[in-house]
């Protein structure tokens, strides 16, 4: 219920794209005017040695990108597009280029209301700017606790869950052994704090992303010809809609928009007010340089990552295909009566459940399944998974390999006994669906390998900036005595998502997202004129 008031609510993406379309035009196009100038500060043409801060332009740029580069690049995506169907990514854009705006905004004031600590290092971030520039303690309590909040379910939880899934569905290993190997290396990184952090991430971000985009472009050189169709495919659904988004059970056009800024925002974190944290490290007493650098993340995270993995699970043609799987419980549901694919009206009837729609006559089975060697035998029902009619179903217990016989009791549309797995063909979404997708290029089946290797490295270096994150919004709220226990916890957090359902890690990110957006955005409303002044005033001295 949260999830639909606040992760799915249909007001907060018209919030977050109406603040970046206002800064856009009062500060006049930033995003376009400041471009050029925000790459030649990131090479350090203008750094000098001796000013404050603990980390270069470069470092905060791959620090804060660690924390924004991660499953909502690769799962994000895919789960965005099974929603929403192509029309997901065109939002996406949208969120983007009016996120870089945002983040450029957020970024300046963060850094200049900034503060050195008791041991030498910088803190910042909204809080600072809410509490010293607006004189609202309140609000900033708000934001940190927000931000502590949101460290689990955008940077801990779903990235660890999304690298557990991808790992077990590729290689086999069980993902309490990758949760709990993760979470001691975890520990050893964020334990040295921002230097260390900053210093694995300059080297983590660039050589992922040159392993991504290699297996990426092996998939959309091998399937060239469908780039155009998918990228006609992205403008006109977002446009006009259809009901065959994400299947044929798919999503409205006012869920395509939801869901793509919602995944936008997962994605880029433009008006989350997280990157300003990394950012305030840097060195400069510029706070306005800072924030020309900040430009060019949603720019590189979504416009060109999240792109890329759009066109490949698009031009591959496998989001709107059923694959061999092994059924999530949050995915799947039993309906009373037996509809078939073949028939509109029965297509037409699941599809307006699926989508909230009030006419929906559409009720849950419950009553008893038959099985014999894996096989259900009694009908009554139909079986929906990941949003599409579910073929080939089979019933084990304990493992795929052991096969069930007996009686099934399904309860409100779901199974009773715990110990038994599901599997056959239907959608996919998800870090699966990507993993599918990159099969489908001149790698082959190597293509998975990759996926697995991309997400491990992407997730990875998110949790580890947003330990960061959240260590200094503890800092802020309890003082430095309390970091080491925050940081002990994250670790725990970290393993524990990795043996947790899917779906119920994404909703709790959605949440977390939007009760850390909020208060940034109002704060940085509060000063706009502020910015604008500051802004004016850089760049008359750059100009000079």
């Amino acid at each position: 219920m949260l999830d639909g008031y606040l992760g799915g609510a249909k007001w907060f993406p018209f919030v977050l794209l109406g603040v970046g379309a206002f800064f856009t035009i009062y500060l006049k196009f930033p995003q376009i005017r400041f471009f050029k100038h925000a790459w030649k500060v990131v090479t350090g043409k203008f750094d000098k040695g001796d000013e404050p801060g603990d980390t270069t332009h470069f470092q905060s740029l791959t620090t804060a990108l660690s924390g924004t580069v991660g499953t909502g690049n690769i799962s994000g995506v895919a789960f965005a597009i099974f929603l929403g169907g192509p029309a997901a990514l065109f939002w996406m854009w949208a969120t983007a280029f009016l996120g870089m705006t945002t983040k450029f905004v957020e970024v300046t004031l963060s850094h200049k209301y900034r503060v050195k600590t008791d041991d030498g290092t910088m803190a910042g971030g909204p809080m600072y700017y809410m509490d010293r520039g607006l004189n609202m303690k309140w609000l900033a309590v708000a934001f940190a606790v927000a931000t502590v909040i949101s460290s689990f379910g955008t940077g801990n939880l779903p990235q660890s869950n999304g690298i557990a899934t991808s790992i077990e569905s590729t290689f086999g290993f069980s993902p309490v052994y990758v949760g709990g190997a993760l979470a001691i290396l975890l520990g050893l990184v964020i334990i040295g704090g921002i230097k260390r952090i900053a210093a694995v991430t300059s080297k983590i971000v660039p050589f992922m992303a040159l392993v991504y985009m290699i297996g990426a472009f092996a998939v959309i050189f091998a399937n060239f010809s469908n780039i155009g169709p998918a990228f006609a495919s992205v403008i006109s659904d977002a446009f006009t809609g259809s009901a065959a988004a994400g299947g044929f059970l798919g999503a409205s056009l006012a869920y395509a928009f939801n869901r793509g800024v919602n995944r936008g925002l997962f994605s880029n974190e433009a008006g989350q007010g997280s990157a300003p944290i990394a950012h305030a490290a840097a060195k400069t007493k510029e706070p306005v340089s800072e924030g020309m650098v900040s430009i060019l993340e949603p720019f590189i995270d979504t416009i060109i990552i999240c792109t890329v993995t759009g066109l490949v699970i698009l031009s591959s043609g496998v989001w709107n295909q059923k694959h061999e799987n092994i059924f999530d419980r949050s995915d799947m549901q039993f309906f009373a009566g037996e509809y078939s694919e073949a028939k509109e009206q029965d297509v037409r009837a699941l599809y307006q459940y699926l989508n909230d729609y009030d006419n929906a006559s559409v009720e849950k089975f419950t009553g008893e399944i038959q099985v014999v060697n894996g096989v259900a035998i009694s009908g009554g029902y139909t079986l929906i998974n990941a949003r599409s009619f579910a073929e080939d179903v089979t019933y084990s217990i304990g493992s795929v390999d052991d096969p069930f016989t007996g009686t099934l009791k399904v309860e409100d549309g779901e199974i009773s006994r715990a110990n038994i797995i599901v599997s056959g063909k239907s959608l996919v979404h998800s870090a699966s669906l990507t993993a599918i997708a990159f099969t489908k290029g001149f790698f082959g089946e190597w293509g998975k390998y990759i996926v697995s290797v991309g997400l491990l490295l992407f997730a990875f270096s998110t949790a580890i900036a947003w330990s960061y994150y959240g260590d200094r919004a503890m800092t802020y709220l309890l003082g430095p005595a309390s970091v080491m226990p925050y940081r002990v916890i994250y670790v725990a957090g970290f393993f524990w998502a990795a043996i947790s359902d899917t779906t119920l890690v994404w909703a709790l990110s959605a949440v977390a997202i939007v009760v850390m957006t909020l208060p940034n955005l109002f704060g940085i409303m509060m000063l706009r004129k502020e910015m604008k002044q500051s802004m004016n005033e850089y760049w008359e001295k750059v100009n000079k």
